[in-house]
């Protein structure tokens, strides 16, 4: 997040200088959240109101920082303000700024790094701060989850949330094992949960084992040794797995996710009726 602000701070360096001030005479009063910093020492300025919260920008030491202060005034968030379609508001309060070239800071900065256009800054600053969808975040989540491979790994990649004992994910998995995952056409993140206090073990169990792929068709297959229920194994991977469905609100099993050639994030509930259709779908590897 500091590299962001210091982006932004090489944008407000641009700004013609005057004698230190709080804030302008048309500016409301600094909240008692912010007087503290006032107090030590920092220069505030007044970005504005949006959504219910003042905007305000300080500077201290060089190092600026963002607020948005309450309604009450007793309290503020720092950070950046986004808009609902994902617009970063406080660059636009900050352009606003920049515009009013009357009563800028005095802006008593330790790096003075002059950048070449201040829109420069801005712009970069956007792409740095590219909003995520909330479909994106959740792919972020999946993709950082706990899964285990199964197929190629240079294969299109889909990701499905599997518990040992699922008799779908049982079907699921005997359907696409020879025609697709082991002719290399697709590879598989397996991602195990498990509901029950045993099928949570040996689901732990898959992933603390180096077969796990081997065990997995053991166990399809009818092994009960293969995945055997040991309620002392850590099982706080699995509890993440778990926890990243009930957090996107998944509650079945198998969950399939994938990302298409268009770059858009699917998700197929239950088990996959048309594989055919799903591997057109993926972009080629």
């Amino acid at each position: 997040m500091r590299y962001h602000f210091i982006l932004l701070f090489a944008v407000l360096v641009s700004f013609t200088m005057s004698a230190p001030v709080q804030a302008q005479s048309s500016d409301p009063e600094v909240p008692p959240a912010l007087q503290t910093l006032v107090d030590r020492g920092a220069q505030a300025r007044y970005l504005g109101s949006k959504y219910g919260m003042q905007g305000w920008i300080t500077i201290f030491k060089g190092q600026e920082q963002y607020y948005y202060v309450t309604p009450d005034g007793q309290g503020f968030l720092m950070g950046l303000l986004f808009g609902k379609d994902g617009s970063m508001e406080t660059v636009n309060q900050v352009r606003e700024l920049q515009s009013k070239s009357d009563d800028a800071l005095d802006i008593l900065a330790v790096d003075k790094t002059p950048v070449s256009k201040p829109s420069d800054a801005l712009n970069n600053m956007n792409e740095q701060f590219e909003y995520k969808t909330p479909a994106e975040r959740m792919f972020g989540d999946v993709e950082n989850s706990n899964w285990i491979q199964f197929g190629d790994e240079n294969a299109p990649v889909i990701y499905s949330f599997m518990d040992p004992q699922c008799p779908h994910c049982h079907s699921f998995m005997k359907e696409i094992k020879p025609s697709y995952i082991e002719k290399g056409l697709i590879q598989v993140r397996m991602i195990p949960v498990g509901f029950r206090e045993e099928t949570l073990t040996q689901a732990a169990l898959l992933l603390a084992t180096s077969n796990s792929a081997e065990r997995w068709y053991q166990h399809l297959e009818g092994d009960e040794g293969a995945l055997p229920i040991d309620k002392s194994i850590n099982t706080q991977g699995v509890q993440k797995n778990l926890s990243l469905m009930q957090a996107w609100k998944f509650d079945v099993t198998p969950l399939t996710i994938y990302r298409d050639k268009a770059g858009k994030i699917k998700i197929i509930r239950g088990k996959a009726a048309d594989m055919n259709q799903i591997l057109k779908d993926l972009p080629s590897s």
